[in-house]
């Protein structure tokens, strides 16, 4: 079948890395200007310096054994390595956390810079409006976007994944970028839960990285939320102070500092996995069907893209 997938975040590269092995061929739109999603990485060139920080996802850890073979290949490819300091189960892309959805990508025909506006359905299959262009038809078409954003796009065929959708609720994150001139006087690599801090994290000292004395910190998801809307600099303030009260000298220059909010950083989940419509050829898969980790948006990709191939299968 010819299928195409509404974001190329680590749960729809691993749909189409499963549909790929099946056989059929893929092809993704994603809004966003490069490979990531929620594993992002924020590069800055400062002073001729290059500054990078990992402002999405902070690390992830692996449990299932098919995710366990997922990231040994990555390992073996370069593109992630333990990270003891956030545990030991921890594991963090390299040289930047979006390396191995980089890598994913790279297998894939990914639109990057595409916005999906529409997904409409005729006799022919499916097609996709972009803000400039329209594509397809498609034989089949998978929605990994966030919950919030895969409800508009359900809604209009399959009113039982629509609901699924509109049930997951994700929590917001507001997220500071901060660079030192010299080495913060923090004995810690990571502060967890600390005051209005989720997390937080030198991220030059990640594996793979430059030494550089940038900071990630994220406000914990109550907090996002109550602030959600506030401007930006009072944000990056707010997360600076509660970075340096846990300094313990001098404190170095600040070189660098701007913020990120994202609206819809984690969920619950449902423990559904994923959802598939066979009599439409309509799927959806995200960490909003299974869990707010990285490893469970993979299962979720790599399990619709399963079911998906044993339906081919079966026909």
């Amino acid at each position: 079948m010819d299928i195409v997938i509404l974001g190329a975040g680590v749960a729809g590269l691993a749909c189409a890395d499963a549909l790929h092995s099946a056989g059929h061929q893929v092809t993704l739109f994603d809004k966003a200007r490069g490979p990531g999603g929620r594993m992002s990485t924020r590069r800055v060139e400062l002073d001729g310096d290059k500054l990078q920080f990992d402002h999405g996802a902070q690390y992830f850890t692996v449990r299932d054994e098919r995710f366990r073979r997922q990231v040994s290949a990555w390992h073996a490819l370069g593109v992630a390595s333990p990270w003891h300091a956030a545990g030991e189960d921890a594991w963090v892309g390299t040289p930047a956390m979006n390396a191995p959805v980089r890598h994913m990508a790279s297998a894939h025909h990914v639109h990057f810079g595409h916005h999906a506006m529409a997904l409409s359905r005729s006799a022919q299959g499916w097609r996709v409006r972009l803000q400039e262009s329209e594509h397809g038809p498609y034989d089949a078409a998978i929605v990994a976007l966030p919950a919030e954003q895969a409800a508009a796009f359900l809604g209009a065929h399959d009113l039982r994944m629509a609901a699924h959708a509109m049930a997951a609720r994700s929590q917001p994150c507001w997220t500071a970028m901060i660079a030192f001139d010299d080495r913060l006087p923090v004995a810690a690599d990571c502060i967890r839960q600390q005051g209005i801090i989720g997390w937080a994290a030198r991220d030059g000292a990640k594996p793979g990285r430059d030494g550089s004395e940038a900071w990630v910190v994220q406000a914990h998801g109550s907090w996002s939320a109550l602030h959600l809307e506030d401007a930006g600099d009072a944000v990056g303030e707010a997360l600076l102070q509660a970075l340096l009260s846990h300094a313990e000298g001098p404190l170095p220059s600040i070189r660098y500092i701007a913020t990120h909010r994202w609206r819809f950083a984690m969920t619950p989940g449902t423990d559904t996995g994923a959802l598939w419509n066979e009599q439409l050829r309509l799927g959806a898969c995200g960490d909003w069907l299974q869990g707010p980790r990285v490893e469970l948006a993979w299962l979720s990709g790599h399990r619709l893209g399963a079911m998906i191939g044993t339906a081919a299968a079966a026909a």
